[in-house]
């Protein structure tokens, strides 16, 4: 199973076929996704699951249907245990940014990271998982895949917010102040924290 965020509003790739309450199911193969986005973006559905017999080909389906946008990025520790957190269009986000010419996602994940808070020294840990989430651009919707990885560091310097990119802060939150940030945040980075 595979949740990809409309705003807030999951789309679910499922293989299981469950009585509507507060989600309508769509057949993956036939499913107007447009017109499904729409739904979700303007009335008080909360969910669309997109049903296919075969696991294995649920996520492929599903990215054929809009361009794919890859970004990598992080959820980064300091030596405290405090998480690295960018504010951008009014909600609190985890540093994230898309892939550039040959870089490896690893790569694209440190050096994002890097431009929009000045903090360096990082070291990948583990792979995390996989957010998905549509977003529109120009008029059109676009699929963004972003592969997020766990990452330590013990920068201590001044942190910098990459303001030609929306982002209007950058902090070190503690477990208590994460708890409130998640308030104002996005369902994806729920996920991962």
């Amino acid at each position: 199973m595979y949740k990809v965020f409309v705003n807030d509003k999951p789309i679910i790739l499922t293989t299981i076929e469950e009585p509507e309450t507060y989600f309508k199911n769509f057949n993956l193969k036939l499913v107007k996704l447009n017109k499904v986005i729409r739904e979700l973006n303007t009335t008080n559905l909360q969910e669309a699951r997109f049903i296919h017999k075969n696991e294995d080909k649920l996520l492929k389906k599903f990215l054929k249907k809009l361009p794919n946008v890859i970004a990598g990025g992080g959820k980064v520790y300091n030596d405290k245990g405090d998480v690295l957190f960018i504010y951008r269009n009014d909600k609190w986000d985890l540093p994230k940014g898309k892939i550039e010419g040959v870089e490896s996602i690893e790569e694209t994940a440190i050096r994002e990271v890097m431009e929009e808070t000045g903090v360096a020294g990082l070291e990948i840990i583990k792979p995390l998982e996989t957010t998905y989430h549509i977003f529109k651009r120009n008029g059109r919707y676009k699929l963004k895949i972003t592969y997020w990885f766990e990452m330590k560091t013990s920068f201590s310097g001044d942190l910098y917010a990459q303001e030609f990119e929306g982002i209007t802060k950058v902090a070190w939150l503690n477990q208590e102040q994460i708890k409130e940030a998640l308030k104002n945040s996005y369902a994806n980075i729920k996920l991962l924290i």
